[in-house]
């Protein structure tokens, strides 16, 4: 008999190994099983497609069902959720959604690839139409129609992280009214405070109201419809609410099959993509990322790690071998007119470590000073005050940032020094760069603090 894959979940981990597995397994019998109705699409991309700068949602789909049957051979069953796995008789059960009804299927290998849910917090009024979380298809294409069938002028975003702040972009370019809640004392709680300031600045030139260290006590609506938020600093017209709060993994199979779990109930894996469960293994969202700098396994949901983690899962289940060589928390996004980039540790990540470290931050430019459209560069640096390794940095502004904290995350990679990166050779051009580039700048700032 041909061996059989089942692959639990049709998004980036998912089918990154499905189809790796065909290139190793040719005649093997591979099935995915996907809860909702698309598969393999950017769920990165679904704010730009509500903001109107992506005109089509067919266009952050990578493969369609069929395109996956016709190239691959790989049967992928949408409206399908597996519901429970046997270990000890190699077996998942599974519920067709469509029709209402159970059956069991064999495998040989299964990779649970669920990814993570928005959370969604007890509040009063949560029921109420307009109020949604922005995690996968579904929920774009919910508030996508509410957006249009309703006289939408107000708009509250809870949560001040990455989903809150692309989807305040996503309703300003839509011309409504913005206000963004969070109960932190700061936007971005992944950056330090004073790099997240600058995203504050940026909404606040928008026209966004930014309401900080503000706790949310209901949703308060009419006739079924959301029409306020009501907190402990006051109420809030809200014709649509976003609560992009944060996400948890989905990690029931897991517990259900008896695999470990790690930080923050993700599932635990090795670099092989093993869960503590012979033939089980997890990929994506829903499992831990070992940490370079940290030196720990972690969780940082991003589609990078998904694609990659899936890759590797596939080439280990087929037989092959690959390792996950693990991640430095590189992370970017647009805010209105700026982007704001991380890599490594923050402050906050560092004190928490017990680390030795040092911060440098400089205000520099994109290119050099005299060319034309030369933009504003903010930058902050960590290092070890012991070794004189680089930790972390933060950038933020409208020009350079991407290709600054690329060769920051590369440096971190490869545990390289402050004195490292003044040595160098990056490329310079005015329309480009500065002599020196600001990295070097921040680099040569942080040896005269030595």
């Amino acid at each position: 008999m041909a061996e059989r894959f089942i692959i639990i979940g049709a998004d980036a981990a998912g089918m990154s190994a499905a189809t790796q597995i065909r290139r190793l397994k040719p005649g093997a019998e591979i099935t995915a099983y996907e809860r909702g109705r698309t598969v393999s699409y950017a769920q990165c991309g679904l704010p730009y497609w509500i903001g109107g700068i992506v005109s089509e949602a067919e266009m952050l789909v990578a493969r369609t069902v069929e395109q996956f049957k016709t190239h691959y051979d790989i049967d992928v069953k949408i409206r399908h959720e597996v519901v429970a796995i046997d270990a000890k008789q190699k077996t998942v059960t599974v519920r067709n959604l469509n029709e209402d009804r159970e059956e069991t299927v064999g495998y040989d290998k299964v990779l649970i690839a669920t990814g993570a849910r928005a959370v969604m917090p007890p509040w009063d009024g949560r029921e109420l139409r307009g109020v949604f979380p922005l995690k996968n298809m579904d929920d774009a294409h919910r508030i996508k129609q509410y957006l249009a069938e309703e006289d939408i002028r107000n708009v509250v975003v809870i949560g001040g992280g990455y989903i809150g702040l692309e989807m305040a972009e996503a309703f300003e370019r839509l011309g409504k009214t913005i206000t963004v809640i969070d109960l932190a004392p700061q936007l971005a709680l992944t950056f330090d405070p004073d790099m997240a300031a600058l995203a504050e600045e940026a909404l606040k030139r928008h026209g966004i109201d930014v309401v900080l260290e503000t706790e949310v006590r209901r949703l308060v609506g009419e006739g079924g419809r959301v029409r306020a938020v009501e907190t402990n600093k006051g109420t809030f017209a809200a014709e649509l609410v976003l609560v992009a709060v944060g996400v948890v993994p989905n990690n029931e199979l897991a517990i259900t099959v008896g695999a470990e779990l790690g930080p923050k109930g993700a599932i635990r894996v090795n670099d092989k993509m093993e869960t503590s469960i012979a033939d089980v293994y997890a990929a994506g969202d829903c499992a831990t990322q070992y940490h370079r700098i940290k030196g720990q396994d972690d969780f940082i949901p991003l589609g990078t790690h998904a694609n990659k983690q899936g890759r590797i899962a596939g080439t280990n289940m087929g037989g092959g071998e690959a390792h996950f060589a693990g991640v430095v928390g590189s992370a970017i996004m647009k805010v209105l007119d700026i982007a704001m980039a991380r890599t490594g540790l923050s402050s906050r990540e560092a004190e928490a470590l017990g680390i030795p470290y040092e911060t440098v931050s400089i205000r520099s430019r994109s290119r050099a000073r005299y060319y034309p459209e030369a933009k504003a560069l903010s930058i902050k640096m960590l290092y070890r005050t012991d070794d004189r390794r680089l930790l972390g940095a933060q950038i933020v502004g409208e020009d350079g940032v991407d290709k600054r904290i690329d060769v920051l995350a590369t440096a971190l990679y490869h545990e390289m020094t402050i004195d490292d990166l003044e040595k160098l050779d990056l490329s310079y051009a005015p329309p480009f760069n500065s002599v020196w580039d600001p990295i070097q700048q921040a680099a040569t700032v942080a040896k005269k603090q030595l």
